[in-house]
């Protein structure tokens, strides 16, 4: 099932492909302004472009398949019948969502392993302090997002509903992790919201783990309790038409 859903992947390659050269380019584009260059007193001396890497570009890439790719393509699949015939096999629901996530880790590790590099290289973005600690923390936050993905796959109606509600969700979750105002310098209250939901434990430990340190342990457990919570509802909610 994993092999023939990679397959089915490779052939319709332009969700991936965005997901993998959307955080590249950002990163790229963020890394030439003179301003994201020069240490920052208000995030500890260190460069925008050295925060930015580790804790937004990662996210984006795994939160871009989680909240609009695989939604899309599972909705899809029941739209078009393909969940149906599925559903006159022995094969389980659970198969089907874990070949889907797999391939999508798959795209998520790629994307991750090039930011890395290309950033390091180009941009001189030091490597991750705790390289096994911030694996870790990257795969848990991944499964946390796309939890959330196989939660929507399971609840759309549709197609075009799938396409709505990922973005309605995703660009809020983006705000309080701080993609678009550093988290330093958004309000106490928002940062307070945002350590409950699961992109911004999910930043913020890729951050710690990249400098070295530890993970907070509330990030560590709010994103384990949107694994288990989005995986089980989505597994009982998951309608094969």
């Amino acid at each position: 099932m994993i092999m023939t859903e990679a397959k089915l992947f490779l052939r319709e390659p332009a969700g991936p492909i965005f997901a993998i050269l959307l955080p590249l380019g950002l990163l790229l584009g963020l890394g030439s302004i003179p301003a994201f260059q020069q240490p920052n007193a208000e995030m500890g001396g260190q460069r925008a472009i050295d925060t930015q890497l580790p804790g937004m570009m990662v996210v984006l890439s795994v939160v871009t398949m989680a909240l609009t790719a695989l939604p899309a393509v599972l909705v899809a699949y029941r739209e078009n019948g393909v969940l149906r015939r599925l559903s006159t096999t022995p094969v389980p629901p659970v198969r089907l969502l874990v070949a889907q996530v797999v391939n999508n880790i798959g795209v998520a590790v790629l994307a991750t392993v090039l930011l890395v590099v290309l950033g390091h290289v180009i941009l001189g973005v030091p490597l991750p302090g705790s390289p096994l600690a911030f694996a870790g923390v990257f795969l848990l936050g991944t499964a946390s997002l796309l939890g959330l993905g196989l939660l929507i796959s399971a609840v759309a109606p549709s197609v075009k509903a799938a396409q709505g509600i990922g973005p309605l969700l995703m660009f809020p979750l983006l705000f309080v992790g701080g993609m678009w105002i550093p988290r330093e310098m958004l309000p106490n209250l928002v940062r307070r919201i945002g350590d409950f939901m699961p992109l911004a434990p999910f930043a913020q430990a890729l951050r710690d783990t990249w400098a070295g340190h530890a993970p907070q342990p509330l990030h560590l457990v709010v994103m384990a309790v949107t694994v288990l919570v989005t995986a089980t509802l989505a597994i009982r909610l998951f309608r094969w038409e």
